[in-house]
């Protein structure tokens, strides 16, 4: 990633860095987020790191790629790829591929010690509005 740009975050800012990471670097279309898992990700006795919290690191990312206040996700396509343990540092890259029409669309993968771990194709969406007004309850 080109380190000569940081953009302020816009996205995506209450959430939990132990549950999903810290924003290492935000640039336009890009961006990094580092992760070292916790005891309370463990999916059993030995330490396994459920998948959701790998999956939330990587679409933490890619939404900061898009770093606009509204963006959702809308699909994704994913791999894991190699299991992770509570204690693995890891740190998910995003980037944004051109922008065709509504949908944008990421590219994100996780890494650990330089190995990819992880995977996905992330389709997110802009609206205009906030997803939750005028939404029914």
């Amino acid at each position: 990633m080109n380190d000569d740009q940081h953009h302020p975050q816009n996205t995506h800012d209450r959430i939990d860095p132990r549950l999903v990471g810290r924003p290492a670097r935000i640039a336009e279309g890009e961006a990094e987020v580092q992760l070292t898992t916790v005891p309370e990700m463990a999916a059993d006795e030995r330490g396994l790191v459920h998948g959701g919290f790998i999956f939330g690191l990587a679409d933490y990312a890619a939404m900061l790629a898009i770093n606009h206040p509204n963006v959702v996700l809308g699909a994704a396509e994913t791999r894991f790829l190699k299991p992770v343990v509570v204690g693995d540092a890891l740190v998910a890259s995003a980037r944004r591929r051109p922008i065709e029409g509504k949908k944008l669309m990421v590219d994100a993968e996780v890494t650990r010690d330089g190995a990819v771990v992880f995977t996905g194709a992330f389709t997110c969406f802009t609206p205009k509005r906030h997803v939750l007004e005028n939404s029914p309850s």
